[in-house]
């Protein structure tokens, strides 16, 4: 296996030969006396407990040059902490030049050593190289430094490799005291002071991604300012943040960047007004555009001349898609939209063609479902690992990281030790110096392993490392750049380079994806909850006149909804995904029908007017609003049927008052129902129910009414005879007959005046008024024909 891979032929430590002989005589002196029947030598003093060599802690701050040549100066510096309950006196510290190590096995296996081993950890320099203490007190520290020419170290320039270096401190303790190994520290040092014949090519992945913190809410002003949960972002933006120092480290670097389109609009989002939540109802004006603003800048000008993948918006979990969303419906297809909208988002942000070919799985761990979601969205290379994509060949070294797995997919497999060499905790210096110096050791040892064979290799590190990790990440980088057995390229060439022929190609079977990772994956109500949210935005976006102004901002938050980094958080994915679907249906109610009261219709016919409130701020459209009785017998809806519809379209912040023709052919109360629908048939919103009291005016009814309308113009016939007759008997003066006439003039004005009133009908309401109150109508509400 190539993680097992060693390579031969290499020496063992380069201290004197006779320092070895004389303690192989002085080892084998009691095995010797007691061969010959004497009794064995007692040892002066009773042997150290194995606990011994590690009552005092070693730091070991700082090792430069971290791959020194001939004629350099090997410096190094650190604490030493005496964790003991007792003083350690006649304390020294000494440099232990140990082995020449085998391989990256040997590698692996000095780095969890605990204590001190005589016969492992090599030989003293002794003097002038060791550095003399005062007494440490209990729970107290002391700093050293100490420095040793290259040359004094024993290193040979035919035997270039990888070397065990070990900081011992030796002391005294007032319950044992001799001279003893109190504490040690182990690291490597890689020796290849020429450039190699060689060069193994390496690829280094730098990822800009981020967690979630961007909803699909925005404010209600004119500007729609997006809404953040939090403005812990700002921290990572800002100088000295874990974001800012990616940027500007890389920026140094021979790097691939792999960035998360979704941070970029994020950022971008920041640069203009935003809101952020401090309450379920509460938000404050952020206040970090300027950080945003450069941060955006900065890294704009850092991708320029250099690669760019771009990962699908939201950086979507493609194991838990590939083993817990797949069978849902619908799942797959929202993969596609985020791998055309991350192209898009990072040309327009960066103003750089990103390649949108590669998938990232969780720590590259993959099998064939995985594999399948992966190239499902257009992906044809897939970035794997090798504690995953384990080697079943007879390979004796690491191979190259391109391996084709058939379909014209290529895994591009990342070596595991090197993708791992960064992670935990490295804010001392202690722990990034040792993680600096074991990378160099590995990536020295892999290419050592078949030091004629060219090789490109990957190293994809953890996706969000923090800004001590990418400060020890780019320390390394920097301690290769002089290229004497790696060389840079990008991700895109080593995706490319020719595979070895020897490696394998077999994709894991499902049964090995590691357990631990199964365990952290979205779980199955994620995608029935991203389903849910996505139909009721596809019912909701057909009926608005700009869709885009809610199809994308909810369509960015589905995608986060699959995002990676909801791993490990249940409870906060949960919460994001009720957040969107309310926000989604609170804006979907904002387009409703007024609830009416009863309505109380006189006469064979009237119309009925039904509101349709909207309270968005953009006009929608192609609704139908339907309208239908529960007895047609009683009352018929455009004198023919029981069912009325019109299509309905209102502005944004308007309301509309649709009438609907009605015929009513007996008494009694009628139960009417309105409910709204897309073009499509689907119900839109909740049904509103009313009652229509029927008062109908009957034949008989209306020839009483006729009957004393007729006697009352008989009445009014006979008086105006009777008023002739008495005119007619009396001799008028000219004047009475000007008096007369004006007064027959004044009677009928007055009727004229009558009827007209009687006549005239209240005007109708306009069809388009201001937004209204969402209030049932008034009680005893009546429609006259």
């Amino acid at each position: 296996m190539a993680e097992a891979a060693e390579f031969q032929g290499m020496g063992t430590s380069p201290a004197p030969r006779w320092l070895r002989r004389t303690a192989a005589l002085i080892a084998g002196a009691p095995l010797l006396a007691a061969l010959i029947g004497g009794p064995a030598a007692q040892p002066a003093h009773a042997a150290p407990k194995a606990a011994a060599s590690t009552s005092v802690d070693v730091s070991l701050d700082t090792l430069a040059p971290a791959a020194p040549v001939e004629g350099d100066t090997l410096t190094l510096s650190g604490t030493v902490t005496n964790k003991g309950k007792e003083a350690v006196t006649d304390t020294e510290v000494d440099l232990l030049m140990g082995p020449r190590l085998d391989g990256r096995s040997d590698i692996d296996d000095v780095a969890k050593r605990g204590d001190y081993s005589p016969g492992s950890d090599g030989d003293k320099l002794g003097a002038p190289y060791t550095v003399k203490l005062p007494t440490v007190a209990a729970g107290l520290s002391e700093d050293f430094s100490l420095s040793v020419p290259v040359s004094k170290l024993g290193l040979d320039e035919d035997e270039t490799g990888v070397y065990q270096l070990g900081v011992a401190v030796s002391g005294q303790t007032s319950s044992e005291q001799y001279e003893q190994v109190l504490g040690i520290e182990r690291t490597f040092l890689p020796w290849q002071p020429e450039p190699a014949d060689t060069k193994t090519q390496a690829a280094y992945l730098w990822p800009l991604i981020s967690s979630t913190r961007l909803s699909a809410e925005t404010d209600t002003d004119d500007q729609q300012s997006p809404i953040f949960s939090d403005d812990t972002l700002a921290e990572e933006l800002a100088p000295g943040g874990r974001l800012e120092q990616l940027v500007s480290l890389g920026s140094e670097l021979p790097v691939t960047w792999v960035i998360d389109p979704d941070l970029l609009a994020t950022v971008e989002a920041m640069t203009g007004d935003y809101k952020v939540r401090t309450g379920p109802d509460t938000t404050v004006p952020g206040r970090n555009q300027a950080v945003a603003k450069k941060w955006l800048s900065s890294l704009e000008n850092a991708v320029q001349g250099s690669k760019v993948v771009a990962l699908p918006f939201g950086d979507p979990d493609l194991a838990s898609l590939a083993h817990r969303g797949k069978d849902v419906s619908g799942s797959l297809s929202q993969l596609q939209p985020a791998t055309t909208v991350a192209e898009s988002t990072v040309e327009t942000i960066l103003h750089v063609k990103p390649s949108i070919d590669f998938a990232w799985p969780v720590e590259g761990a993959i099998d064939p479902s995985i594999v399948d979601v992966a190239t499902s969205a257009g992906a044809d290379k897939i970035i794997a690992r090798s504690d995953s994509f384990r080697e079943t060949g007879s390979v004796s070294y690491t191979p190259s990281s391109a391996r084709p797995i058939g379909g014209g997919t290529t895994a591009v497999v990342a070596d595991a030790r090197l993708s791992t060499a960064f992670q935990g905790d490295l804010s001392t210096a202690d722990g990034s110096t040792l993680a600096v110096q074991k990378f160099l050791a590995q990536t020295l040892s892999l290419t050592l392993q078949a030091p004629n064979k060219q090789r490109t290799i990957v190293v994809a590190p953890q996706r969000m490392p923090s800004a001590s990790q990418a400060q020890t990440m780019a320390s390394a980088l920097r301690a290769l750049s002089d290229q004497r057995w790696t060389q840079p390229v990008d991700l895109i060439a080593a995706a490319a380079a020719k595979p070895d022929p020897d490696a394998t190609t077999d994709v894991p079977a499902a049964k090995s994806y590691p357990g631990r990772l199964r365990a952290q994956e979205l779980p199955v109500q994620t995608f029935q909850d991203i389903r849910t949210t996505q139909e009721t935005l596809n019912n909701f976006k057909v009926i608005l006149t700009a869709q885009d102004r809610v199809v994308t901002p909810f369509g960015n938050a589905l995608d986060r909804e699959m995002s990676t980094s909801w791993r490990g958080k249940p409870g906060a994915a949960a919460d994001y995904r009720r957040g969107v679907q309310t926000f989604l249906e609170n804006l979907r109610a904002e387009v409703r029908l007024i609830q009416k009261s009863a309505v109380t219709l006189s006469g064979r016919s009237a119309t009925i007017p039904v509101t349709v409130q909207n309270k968005l701020l953009q006009g929608v459209d192609h609704l139908v609003l339907r309208l239908k009785s529960a007895n047609p017998t009683r009352l018929k809806l455009d004198d023919r049927s029981d069912v009325a519809e019109q299509r309905i379209k209102v502005e944004g912040g308007h309301s509309q008052s649709v009438k609907f023709a009605a015929a009513a052919n007996a008494n009694g109360p009628v139960q009417v129902t309105a409910q709204l629908y897309t073009e499509e048939g689907i119900p839109y919103g909740d049904p509103m129910t009313f009652t229509v009291k029927v008062s109908e005016v009957t034949p008989t009814v209306m020839l009483v009414i006729a009957g004393g309308v007729l006697l009352l113009v008989l009445a009014g016939v006979r008086m105006y005879t009777q008023r002739k007759r008495a005119a007619a008997r009396e001799v008028p003066t000219e004047a009475d007959s000007d008096a007369a006439d004006d007064n027959a003039s004044d009677d009928t004005a007055g009727d004229d005046t009558a009827e007209g009133g009687a006549g005239q009908q209240p005007s109708d309401p306009a069809p388009d008024t201001l937004p209204e109150s969402g209030d049932a109508s008034d009680a005893g509400e009546k429609v006259e024909h």
